[in-house]
């Protein structure tokens, strides 16, 4: 059986038990339900709001450089702290976090595997006790392009049989039938997929009882189905760029593949635009 390609992007429950409080771990929730933080979470984790912390409030973008900067330096994170994230729905925004930190340069950072839910499915303690911050100084990398793509990119990315075009979102999405999953708000002006791409739902790469990925081989069996391989420039797009940047890290991290980048615009923007290509 193959191994996961960068074992250290993942530790499981039993390691944040047994480590999560040690002098250089700092515990990251994101949720999509931004409450839960404050019903109960692990011992020492602090809360990020998705909405107000991880975008710039002005321009539909991520957090810039000097806003990441003053967040992880608000959350007592330091440029050697190893970062572990865990959230709800099988970590959508935590993974999307993860992806923000790899993008600015972070070099230690993990998914707790399964996140909340397989915490929680463990019996293991919650807490609505506030954490103990030290604030520190953070100093982000420039931002890496490598791991982004822009709609000028998806644009290049059509019909180019080097390209490879993830769409992580329900079959419902995809074939145009429904604008977004129920109850979430952010929608585009029309519905379908960009021509090309492959439906390959985030779910699939979760278990389906505690939501911790499947192994290696069942995920290459999963994305190399659709032509995802190492030779292949891969694009992984959703709704607003969390549930994609789950799937991301299965591509990136669990299988190793060099070239995959997250279009965090995704339909909220490729839906919008005057002129570009759509298919149901």
């Amino acid at each position: 059986m193959a191994e996961y390609a960068n074992p250290d992007a993942l530790v499981d429950a039993d390691w944040v038990a047994e480590h999560g409080a040690d002098p250089n771990v700092r515990l990251v929730e994101v949720d999509v339900d931004t409450t839960a933080y404050e019903s109960g979470h692990i011992a020492g984790a602090v809360g990020w709001n998705w909405q107000s912390q991880l975008s710039d409030q002005v321009r539909r973008d991520i957090a810039t450089q000097s806003q990441w900067e003053e967040l992880l330096g608000a959350s007592g994170i330091a440029n050697d702290s190893h970062v572990i994230l865990y959230g709800d729905n099988n970590n959508w925004f935590a993974a999307f976090a993860y992806w923000i930190f790899k993008l600015y340069g972070h070099e230690s950072v993990s998914l707790m595997n399964g996140g909340r839910l397989k915490w929680e499915k463990d019996g293991r303690a919650l807490t609505t006790d506030s954490p103990s911050i030290t604030s520190t100084s953070y100093q982000a990398k420039a931002p890496d392009a490598a791991l982004r793509a822009f709609q000028h990119n998806v644009l290049d990315a059509l019909g180019d049989s080097e390209s490879v075009m993830i769409d992580v979102r329900s079959p419902a999405e995809f074939n145009g039938e429904i604008m977004a999953p129920p109850g979430l708000p952010e929608t585009a002006q029309r519905m379908g997929h960009i021509p090309g791409a492959h439906n390959v739902p985030w779910l699939t790469a979760v278990n389906e009882d505690d939501g911790t990925f499947k192994s290696a081989d069942e995920l290459q069996d999963i994305y190399g189905g659709k032509g995802a391989s190492a030779d292949k420039d891969i694009i992984a797009y959703c709704r607003i760029g969390e549930r994609s940047s789950h799937t991301w890290f299965a591509l990136k991290e669990l299988l190793g593949l060099p070239n995959v980048r997250n279009y965090d615009g995704s339909w909220t923007e490729w839906g919008s635009m005057i002129g570009v290509p759509i298919e149901k």
